[in-house]
């Protein structure tokens, strides 16, 4: 397993990040995985050489912390190992526990933290941007919280390239701590961020760490899994005639490599400029180790134009 800088900082992650919204409490979500069941594959993963794992307080109302949490305390040294969680969602009842506040956001990260039972996150990550409060009050918040020494690093998450460009501009004005990476949605069958983002976060040496590399499972396949099955966004942001010839191309690819169509969709994903690592969701072992599998699988230019030349454009898809 390879490991490179994320962005411009001097912090090196694994081309795939373990996503762990899918560990938790199943009554949170049908699919999800107690923690006699995820902790096995956080294992795998670390045996795989991936160092870098990713959270947010809202998976399983924090028990996703902190199952990958006490899961890193016991296989692992805290130093190997990279984590971001992330903030944005409600943490309780009350309007102040939820959002981008320096209210919230102070609560929030001490939180995290007592979940994962760590005293600082590597990653410390936007879930949205919020957009009842001012954004200089967010990115001084955050500022502060890596001054503080509670997250070493901050990143963003599913915003548009004008909204990351403000941001930027914002912390280079004020001094304030710059974020070094983004994390939107980007796969074979919604390749929208290719126009700005992209090439924003390519110019600006920000790291860009894609979730849902497979369409939520769309491009694998699976429609009879049980995330497939209860999981709404499936049916909202993946279907229709282009992606499921796409994924029939993908299927083809796959054949001829002897490979899932994971491995291969992954490939894809981590040959694409700026792209750091991949944050792959995993139910099984075999998941995680496709994807740290796809890291040594060569596309060829041919293949990889078969693949591309099916997408037409389409609406953002963004959880704003």
């Amino acid at each position: 397993m390879d490991h490179v800088p994320l962005g411009r900082s001097g912090l090196h992650v694994s081309r795939v990040c373990l996503g762990t919204f899918g560990f938790g409490d199943p009554a949170w979500q049908p699919w999800v995985l107690d923690e006699a069941r995820a902790r096995p594959i956080i294992r795998r993963a670390l045996e795989l050489g991936i160092n870098f794992f990713d959270t947010a307080d809202m998976y399983s109302s924090g028990r996703s912390e902190a199952v990958l949490g006490r899961a890193l305390r016991e296989y692992a040294r805290r130093e190997e190992v990279v984590v971001c969680t992330k903030a944005f969602h409600p943490t309780g009842p009350s309007v102040n526990e939820r959002g981008l506040s320096r209210r919230h956001l102070l609560d929030a990260i001490d939180r995290s933290l007592s979940n994962l039972g760590m005293d600082y996150v590597d990653v410390y990550e936007i879930h949205r941007l919020d957009q009842d409060v001012p954004m200089e009050e967010t990115l001084e918040a955050l500022h502060d919280i890596v001054k503080s020494g509670k997250a070493r690093y901050i990143a963003a998450s599913n915003m548009v390239a004008w909204q990351f460009a403000l941001a930027l501009a914002l912390q280079e004005r004020r001094g304030w701590t710059r974020f070094i990476a983004m994390q939107n949605q980007y796969n074979l069958v919604y390749r929208e961020e290719e126009r700005e983002m992209i090439p924003l976060c390519f110019s600006q040496g920000i790291g860009y760490t894609p979730y849902s590399p497979l369409a939520r499972g769309f491009l694998a396949g699976k429609g009879e899994s049980a995330r497939a099955q209860h999981d709404p966004f499936i049916a909202k942001f993946h279907g229709g005639d282009t992606d499921a010839a796409i994924r029939g191309r993908l299927h083809e690819v796959a054949t001829r490599h002897g490979a899932a169509p994971a491995r291969v969709a992954i490939a894809w994903l981590l040959g694409r400029p700026a792209v750091t690592s991949a944050v792959v969701g995993a139910t099984r072992a075999v998941h995680i180790e496709d994807a740290a599998a796809a890291t040594q699988l060569q596309l060829g230019e041919d293949e990889r134009r078969g693949l591309e030349e099916l997408y037409r454009p389409r609406s953002v898809l963004l959880h704003l």
